[in-house]
């Protein structure tokens, strides 16, 4: 990754990106706000406080969006999506960007009319049962009821490992993540599927007493999740896609949000492309020079919204794992071909 910023400029005006206004960006601008959708509630992701402000890692990228456009950070309008809702929302133009956790797959992204941008964190799908269960693996659960959200790739991998494995489940398919996760903690259901993540996050927030429950071993998916926009806007998807990677530079490089612009006065020529000091890439997204600048003071870097929503700093306190090696360019990780 390693001046991928570097790169804005020369891509941009190669693909004509910069000779003409998207559409996506006129309408955002023409209406001074941003409109994101995101989950209906998803620990370190997307979730409400009691004053309806949302929080977590999906929030954080729609404000460095809304500050790069904008310079505004907090102009965002959020729309909680369920799983069978969130592509058709974006589809139909009632969001401006979908930012909810959301897996990048082939028929996604091909069959859907979408773009993704780049994968902001890779997770993989898991189990969790009661311990008083007693089990130890996902393949002793042969006959089991599993609570699952409908219309999710999580369905698709379910029914997948069960064939595999030869053996058998009862999905319990409801489309509320509330309810299906209020539903297996009422004990309607032996299993809870979903991304390692988000059982974590519910074991934490949910269960009246987290030691009560198991996250089993099995990682039965990768789940690279990923924002997305609607296919024919090419600045727009630019837009996305390299702020994502302004955010992972600055990490890299060491600017924060506190330090941004103390590191404007830095002699390091990316660093200077990165935060606007050298003209070009702000011109070559259809946008003024400190957009990045504005991202990163908005939301920090890549790290920052890592630990701050998932790792150290939350309740969660996930480790980086593979979002470490992705955000060091260590990693090249294919979607899925599904």
């Amino acid at each position: 990754m390693k001046g991928i910023l570097a790169l804005a400029m020369v891509a941009a005006v190669a693909s004509g990106t910069s000779a003409k206004a998207g559409t996506t960006l006129d309408a955002v601008k023409q209406r001074g706000e941003l409109i994101c959708g995101v989950s209906t509630g998803s620990a370190g992701f997307a979730v409400a406080d009691k004053t309806g402000a949302y929080k977590g890692l999906d929030v954080d990228l729609c404000h460095a969006i809304a500050a790069a456009v904008l310079n505004a950070p907090d102009k965002v309008k959020y729309v909680p999506l369920t799983g069978q809702q969130r592509l058709t929302a974006l589809q139909s133009g009632e969001i401006d960007i979908l930012s909810r956790n959301t897996t990048w797959t082939l028929t996604r992204e091909a069959l859907s009319g979408l773009l993704f941008g780049p994968t902001i964190f890779y997770d993989g799908q898991g189990f969790i049962v009661p311990k008083k269960l007693g089990v130890k693996s996902a393949k002793e659960l042969n006959g089991a009821t599993v609570c699952v959200s409908p219309g999710t790739t999580t369905e698709l991998n379910l029914a997948d490992y069960a064939r595999l494995n030869h053996i058998t489940f009862k999905p319990v398919s409801i489309e509320s993540l509330d309810e299906v996760e209020s539903t297996f903690i009422a004990g309607r259901c032996d299993v809870y599927t979903n991304d390692a993540t988000s059982l974590a996050g519910m074991r934490l927030t949910k269960a009246p007493n987290p030691d009560d429950y198991v996250i089993l071993p099995e990682r039965i998916s990768k789940e690279p999740l990923s924002p997305a926009v609607r296919q024919g806007d090419d600045q727009w998807f630019d837009i996305l896609r390299w702020t994502v990677f302004a955010l992972v530079e600055a990490e890299e490089k060491g600017i924060t949000a506190a330090n941004v612009d103390q590191m404007q006065k830095s002699d390091d020529p990316e660093v200077k492309r990165l935060l606007g000091v050298t003209p070009g890439n702000g011109k070559a997204l259809g946008l003024d020079e400190a957009w990045a600048a504005r991202a990163i003071r908005a939301a920090g870097n890549y790290g920052e919204m890592f630990d701050r929503n998932l790792g150290k700093g939350s309740p969660l306190k996930l480790e980086r794992g593979l979002n470490d090696l992705w955000s060091k360019g260590g990693l090249i990780y294919a979607p899925p071909l599904r």
